[in-house]
């Protein structure tokens, strides 16, 4: 019992603090908004239509969702970081619960607020001229919790090791833009180099953000929208696959390194 109410403390103060820090809140709403305006609005009469019916800005609007999702749970991180700088890790690492708890509590409560600043990225919709429906809409929050706890685990497994603030902001950037850009958030996944095509598909965020896409635009036949391994284009139900194997190893890898804390 005390392992449940220590991973519930833990994940309500993560998400209490993100919802008294307005400021926080706008930016995670504000960030998105500037690369739809600078990328999508500049670049969509010049690339023209990604598939029947969906242009350069209606194609990059859910991968901006993913990306907010990605930037938000991988940002959570640096908290643990402060945590421990400031001492309040080690008063939570001696409190009467086990670390696995202090891991999973803060895998979830990331998790969560991550979920958050996607979803705050659906107000957008009509902006870009998406239409979203009630079952898209229900669809996106498991898949975007999903992208999140894998996304956050790793960013948490980052921090358990890291001692700085300065060195783990330092290989977040290193890590996040790369997986971020790398991902077919900006582009299609067809028709890549070679060496990049390889990237984008051991990059496990391409598959989250492949999985929200498609149920954003649907997967039409020849879709630039999907990821295509050995010659066979992943379906929305393999892109979660890969996404939760991917989040199953990093939560029991950071759930590892929380408990090796001295």
């Amino acid at each position: 019992m005390n392992n449940l109410i220590g991973v519930y403390t833990i994940w309500y103060r993560d998400v209490l603090r993100f919802w008294y820090d307005k400021a926080r809140m706008f930016s995670a709403l504000l960030f998105p908004v500037f690369f739809l305006v600078i990328f999508g609005a500049g670049l969509t009469q010049s690339i023209g239509m990604m598939a029947e019916g969906v242009d350069f800005i209606q194609f990059m609007y859910p991968g901006i969702i993913a990306m907010s999702v990605l930037m938000g749970a991988f940002m959570s991180g640096v908290s643990i970081v402060w945590d421990r700088e400031y001492g309040f890790l080690k008063e939570v690492l001696v409190a009467p619960i086990s670390r696995i708890s202090v891991a999973v509590g803060r895998t979830l409560g990331s998790a969560t607020v991550a979920t958050i600043q996607g979803i705050m990225i659906l107000v957008l919709a009509p902006i870009v001229d998406v239409s979203l429906t009630v079952w898209m809409v229900v669809a996106l929050i498991p898949l975007s919790f999903l992208l999140a706890a894998s996304m956050g685990s790793l960013g948490i497994l980052l921090a358990s090791r890291v001692k700085s603030t300065e060195a783990f902001q330092a290989i977040m950037q290193m890590l996040m833009f790369p997986m971020m850009f790398l991902s077919g958030v900006f582009f299609p996944m067809q028709n890549l180099p070679s060496w990049m095509s390889v990237i984008v598909k051991i990059n496990p965020a391409s598959y989250g953000v492949a999985a929200i896409r498609q149920v954003v635009l649907g997967n039409p036949p020849d879709s630039p929208f999907t990821i295509t391994l050995f010659g066979h284009a992943m379906g929305i139900w393999e892109n979660i696959g890969v996404m939760a194997a991917f989040g199953l190893v990093m939560s029991i890898l950071a759930m590892w390194s929380f408990g090796r804390q001295e």
